[in-house]
């Protein structure tokens, strides 16, 4: 794990924190009402599979099981983090709470941090 870590991309590190942004989300907002994840169910195959398709490359088998799953698990988050945003007072992504957008960002910065001191130490390593 720590070698996967070492060596995320850019890209791959802002997908972490919109994961870390979302988990804060519900935590916070959580619904229990099945439908609201139903929901989010439902949209997700339907896109994810329309993703899925849009980024096949015809007769190639290769996959990346990481991609598919991300092309399935955006749509639900996406669809579930309005279901419980909804009526909550958000500005675009941001909470209302001032302390629950400090938990958002110190979290994404403290694995942000944690990356990159990882990078640092692989590449310390590497280097001797």
């Amino acid at each position: 794990m720590t070698r996967y870590l070492a060596n995320l991309t850019t890209g791959k590190m802002v997908l972490w924190c919109y994961l870390i942004w979302y988990l804060v989300t519900v935590y916070f907002y959580f619904d229990p009402a099945i439908s609201v994840w139903l929901n989010s169910m439902g949209l997700s195959v339907i896109i994810g599979v329309g993703l899925n398709l849009s980024v096949s490359r015809g007769t190639s088998s290769v996959r990346d099981p990481w991609q598919t799953l991300r092309l399935f698990m955006m749509p639900f988050c996406v669809s579930s983090f309005s279901s419980l945003t909804k009526g909550h007072d958000y500005f675009l992504v941001i909470p209302p709470k001032l302390f629950e957008q400090l938990v958002s960002v110190g979290l994404c910065i403290v694995f942000i941090t944690f990356v990159f001191l990882l990078k640092f130490s692989y590449r310390e390593k590497g280097s001797t």
